[in-house]
């Protein structure tokens, strides 16, 4: 039988893995069937970080005991995210949605400065959240969509210490907060691996309203601000050629006003489906950067090296700009760096009818601050499976008639 302990540990490794599913609430309703399985997972090879990946089971049905109801349910290790989505709710061009998510550890903090993982100012957070969503179509005769998303969630968060956090450090007191997502996006990525066609222009405001603040850590030393607000904009191309050469390239950029250590960016670690938005920087731990204001770029290049295109090498990399957050700077013995570059490949590897797909890859964090000097690696792993593949040759992720605006968007 396990001690306490161990099962407290176990639940911990298990919450790093649930990490992703408060990052897919706000995303419109997916009209596309849909049965994944999705993995993937970073290991530092300089360093210690905390547990950097996700597992989930995602579970997207259309026509859920009606023909205008739509089902999304995304169940972690110990988080579960549900939606009821009631399309033309509002009108005959307005969605509307229900949510109710909740679990261990997808509040957890950890901290990471200086290149190191600060496991005595760091804590676990558990949270339950209720919300509410409206999805307007401005422009249902057009081949590339344009939606106004409007997302409210009240959550409560409960923070612990956890099982290295000092003696003498007082985590968050229990809160309960009102989260607004409100913006409009043009196109849209879909929620798998490696996406043969996308495109998307967004811009998005984020605000955050507690019912308290207040001042936590070490004898008060750091603060929670009552509202947070976060303002970015992005831009995402991905593209297969006719020889399944696929580009991807996406730019984000934000800023924000009033934000603390909870609430800010938090960039790093290459984790492509760790948030609706991930802000993946290669070779770095996950999380490593917290941002008030940043620029990110990220690209990859993927290129068949078999007859058949089973294998494909995978080369990406990324750049970014940061304005830290007052206390997380990222620091040397002699210098402070505020744009840091990192650089990764891998080898991907698709089933027949692309049921599974599978990299894995190595990556290189350029301006990474570890013990060692500048520079870190890291391995990792990204699984997807698509179990509705498997039961049905019949069921498709992609409908290719309703992309023919693509090609004329890229001039084919």
């Amino acid at each position: 039988m396990f001690k306490n302990a161990s099962m407290i540990r176990v639940c911990r490794i298990l919450g790093g893995l649930a990490v992703l599913v408060p990052g897919v609430v706000s995303a419109q309703i997916d009209p596309v069937k849909r049965d994944l399985i999705q993995f993937g997972y970073n290991q530092p090879v300089e360093g210690r970080a905390p547990v950097a990946g996700y597992a989930y089971y995602y579970h997207n049905q259309p026509d859920f005991l009606r023909t205008n109801v739509t089902l999304r349910l995304a169940v972690a290790p110990t988080y579960v995210d549900s939606e009821f989505g009631f399309n033309h709710g509002l009108g005959p061009n307005t969605d509307f949605a229900l949510g109710l998510a909740g679990g261990g550890f997808a509040d957890s903090y950890n901290e990471i400065r200086g290149g190191k993982w600060v496991e005595a100012e760091s804590f676990d957070g558990h949270g339950v959240e209720a919300s509410a969503s409206v999805y307007h179509l401005f422009n249902p005769a057009d081949q590339i969509p344009l939606n106004f998303v409007l997302h409210t969630g009240a959550r409560g968060s409960f923070f612990e210490a956890g099982e290295k956090t000092a003696p003498d450090f007082q985590p968050p007191d229990d809160l309960a907060a009102l989260n607004v997502r409100t913006g409009l996006r043009y196109g849209g990525m879909e929620p798998t691996l490696f996406p043969d066609l996308a495109m998307e222009l967004a811009v998005w405001y984020e605000g955050e309203f507690r019912t308290t603040g207040g001042a936590y850590g070490f004898n008060g030393d750091r603060e929670l601000e009552p509202a947070s607000h976060l303002f970015w904009t992005s831009a995402a191309l991905c593209y297969t050629l006719p020889n399944r050469q696929n580009i991807f390239l996406r730019m984000i950029g934000g800023t924000s006003v009033s934000a603390d250590r909870l609430s800010a960016y938090r960039l790093g670690g290459f984790l492509p489906l760790i948030a609706e938005y991930p802000l993946s920087l290669p070779g770095y731990y996950y999380q490593e950067f917290t941002a008030r204001d940043f620029v990110l770029v990220n690209a990859s290049y993927t290129i068949p090296i078999a007859p058949d295109d089973r294998w494909s090498l995978e080369l990406n990399g990324a750049t970014a700009g940061i304005h830290y957050l007052a206390g997380t700077e990222q620091k040397s013995a002699n210098e402070t760096g505020n744009w840091v570059s990192g650089v990764g490949a891998g080898l991907l590897y698709r089933s027949p009818s692309d049921r599974i797909k599978v990299i894995l890859n190595y990556a290189y964090g350029i301006d990474a601050v570890r013990d060692t000097g500048r520079g870190a690696s890291s391995v990792g792993v990204l699984i997807q499976v698509d179990l509705g593949k498997l039961h049905s040759k019949n069921i498709t992720p992609t409908q290719p008639n309703r992309w023919r605006g693509w090609n004329w968007l890229l001039g084919r």
